[in-house]
């Protein structure tokens, strides 16, 4: 059994029956929906057009939301259906970010992850999904994609049916019949501040996708003319989370390198005192992690039922076998045992760089923000650790010239990666149009003004100068800028 849908665009009039049957069934919240209709207008006066599109979970053969899910709470049925489960989801909106169709919110009352679930609880006695009941045209067709004599199947085997952003391969298994390219493709349809019977919804949590009007897939006098709005999952947290991160990966890299090169005598005080700012920054790292679940009292379930294909929920252990090293090579400087933290600063090391790359990875879960992608994100996130780590060291006078040369060094390759991410060609459209939302749309500002010039130019000049403890602090406060910019871009290309 592989439960699907068919959407049949020949027949649909637009008349949101599924929308309000869905809401009624389901008892979803104002303002969040688990199936819309959304309206595109196409042509010119008098020879225009009208194109309905309902718009819903996809029930993906391979879905992404339940791999990156930390806690199962998003999990795929064996009948095929992609379901969730309120009582175990934290709130980590991953699920959101993995999804390249919109498809999921955070209910307002539960503060949880919920979407379409194919009226499970009816399907389970033999009903059909409520939108499906009350189409008036029977433009929604559900059943089971693998019997050849049903309905869905025969209608595949008769007709031409496209999915939505099938390069993701998620293989979909919501499919339709006449899908118009103006509609099937988020941000080839012009949008006003208005549509046909409201305003956009700037009210919803985060803002939403931005459109701007040299879209690379935008078409000439085609306008969104009714449609919802969906929230940007990740806030100001996950950028501070980027960023503290950074400053706690690798305090200890380069005086270990320098000392096994002969360039700093080893010292017990100076690994204590970079031992605990590598456990305060990790400590405030997890601080932020947990900020951001809508559901804060269930945070320990990452810990005590994780699901282990999830980077957030890896990331989790790494981050806290990251801070147990640390405290180790702490105890073991305050004690004076030289020996033991001879040995331990190369596996904290290594701990730290897989403390600061496995985002990457997280990122790489994220199938829905394309920006976040980029093969180049595992090798920046340990220069910006590197980078971190000697604005660090540069407080420290006796280990100072070691801090110039690896803040010079750094500084130069984070600049390098900042604009080979954003001047070199991008895989997909998406990682494209959000690249120009930060070099030439509404992120261009903080982007040159802060990520640039107050964390690139302003830097070097005062190295040069050699003011090398403020030339650090305003290196931090480009990077910070740059991983506001980076999150925040990523989540405003529109998905639905």
């Amino acid at each position: 059994m592989n439960y699907g849908f068919i959407i049949d665009n020949r027949k649909c009039i637009g008349c949101h029956a599924c929308t309000v049957a869905c809401k009624t069934e389901n008892h979803v919240p104002l303002g969040v929906n688990r199936t819309w209709v959304k309206y595109v207008e196409k042509g010119r006066f008098p020879n225009t057009r009208r194109y309905f599109q309902v718009t819903r979970c996809n029930h993906c053969t391979d879905p992404p939301c339940v791999e990156i899910c930390p806690v199962s709470a998003m999990f795929k049925r064996k009948d095929g259906i992609v379901d969730f489960d309120s009582d175990a989801c934290i709130g980590c909106k991953a699920c959101m970010q993995a999804c390249p169709y919109d498809a999921i919110y955070i209910d307002p009352e539960r503060h949880t992850a919920a979407k379409c679930n194919y009226c499970a609880h009816r399907t389970e006695v033999g009903l059909e999904p409520a939108c499906v009941t009350v189409c008036p045209e029977q433009a929604i067709v559900a059943g089971d994609l693998d019997l050849p004599e049903g309905n869905l199947a025969q209608l595949l085997e008769r007709n031409t049916v496209r999915v939505r952003r099938p390069e993701k391969g998620t293989q979909p298994k919501l499919h339709y019949i006449e899908a118009e390219e103006s509609a099937i493709v988020p941000t080839a349809a012009r949008h006003e501040a208005f549509y046909m019977w409201s305003e956009r919804n700037g009210q919803v949590p985060g803002g939403g996708a931005a459109y701007p009007a040299d879209s690379p897939l935008l078409q000439n006098d085609v306008l969104a003319a009714y449609d919802v709005a969906h929230a940007r999952p990740w806030a100001w947290q996950v950028p501070a989370y980027l960023w503290l991160k950074s400053i706690a990966s690798a305090p200890l890299a380069l005086p270990a390198v320098a000392v096994a090169l002969g360039k700093l005598p080893p010292s017990a005080l100076r690994d204590a005192a970079l031992a605990i700012v590598a456990l305060v920054f990790t400590a405030l790292t997890m601080v932020m992690l947990v900020w951001d679940l809508d559901r804060k009292d269930r945070f320990l379930r990452i810990m005590l039922r994780p699901q282990m294909r999830s980077w957030l929920a890896r990331g989790a252990f790494i981050l806290m076998g990251y801070g147990g090293l640390c405290g180790l090579m702490l105890l073991a400087a305050l004690a004076g045992w030289a020996r033991v933290s001879a040995i331990l600063v190369w596996p904290t090391i290594l701990g730290g760089f897989f403390a600061a790359v496995y985002t990457a990875f997280l990122f790489g879960q994220c199938k829905g923000r394309d920006l976040w992608q980029t093969p180049l994100l595992p090798l920046h996130l340990i220069v910006q650790a590197l980078l971190s780590g000697a604005v660090v060291l540069a407080f420290l006078p006796e280990a100072r010239p070691v801090a110039v040369a690896g803040l010079s060094v750094c500084l130069a390759l984070h600049m390098l990666i900042v604009f080979g991410e954003f001047g070199m060609p991008h895989a997909t459209v998406n990682a494209r149009y959000a690249a120009r939302l930060i070099t030439h749309g509404q992120y261009r500002l903080p982007f040159w003004l802060g990520a640039v010039v107050v964390g690139g130019v302003v830097p070097g000049v005062l190295l040069a100068m050699g003011a090398a403890g403020i030339a650090g602090l305003f290196a931090l406060a480009g990077l910070l800028i740059f991983e506001w910019c980076f999150i925040m871009a990523g989540q405003s290309v529109p998905n639905s």
